[in-house]
């Protein structure tokens, strides 16, 4: 690290389970980010500022004016505008050190696989099961850790989930396809600051996950109950007969 960079991470580097090391490990790291909206916004800010080196993102869709109650990344200026073009402007514009990756299209099929093969750690901020799953599927079949959050109305929920590995279950241990209705905050309706309060947690694993400190919600589910102000937690198992990791799959 240079001298601006010391300056800059300085109080990272006080932290004792970051430290330089831990920083470095930051700036070397490669990021999926699946999703710019409410989750992706607050996600994409902190890595960036914090350090994380690449960040891929995205999105295929424009910044409308219903955004700008909870997607934070974007302002009134930008309207109409590409989401993926202007958030690369914006993460640059908070660190240089992070370099962004950003395509204005929708990550599925043989591009979702192949960028995830390529990132170090996978962070799901989408808001439909079909996107879920799929990102679920190939993080386990290219041994990826993926940290995974959903906000609905004034409800969230966060786990970080490595099925790849023996005895911890995958997302599609949690849900099942063709189980769940998709439910929208188009249709819904959320609360902008839960967005941002499972956002900043889905960061906070992230860093953890990268630098390698502390617990993380591997096999674990985080409930956020915004009306209660209420954090509850379920532990999680696998299923052996999950498709995806399971035994039998």
């Amino acid at each position: 690290m240079d001298d601006k960079q010391l300056m800059r991470y300085k109080r990272h580097l006080l932290l004792p389970q970051i430290d330089v090391a831990g920083q470095q490990r930051l700036l070397d790291a490669s990021v999926l980010v699946v999703g710019s909206g409410g989750l992706g916004s607050p996600v994409l800010m902190y890595l960036a500022a914090a350090g994380v080196g690449k960040l891929h993102l995205y999105d295929d869709d424009t910044v409308e004016i219903s955004n700008l109650q909870r997607q934070i990344l974007f302002d009134s200026s930008v309207l109409g505008q590409s989401k993926a073009e202007t958030a690369a402007e914006r993460l640059r514009a908070i660190n240089p050190d992070c370099k962004v990756v950003a395509e204005a299209s929708r990550l599925e099929g043989d591009a979702l696989n192949t960028t995830i093969a390529e990132v170090d750690l996978v962070i799901d901020c989408s808001d439909n099961f079909h996107t879920r799953f799929a990102v679920n599927q190939s993080c386990v079949e290219n041994r990826k850790t993926l940290v995974s959050g959903a906000v609905i109305r004034m409800e969230g929920q966060l786990s970080v989930f490595n099925g790849h590995k023996q005895g911890l279950p995958c997302y599609q241990c949690l849900y099942q396809p063709d189980a769940y209705d998709d439910e929208t905050c188009t249709s819904s309706g959320v609360l902008g600051p839960a967005v941002g309060v499972i956002g900043s947690l889905l960061a906070t694993e992230a860093v953890k996950s990268i630098v390698g400190v502390g617990d993380t919600l591997e096999g674990r589910l985080l409930l956020f109950d915004a009306m209660a102000m209420r954090f509850n937690e379920l532990k999680l198992k696998k299923d052996p007969a999950c498709r995806v990791c399971g035994l039998e799959s």
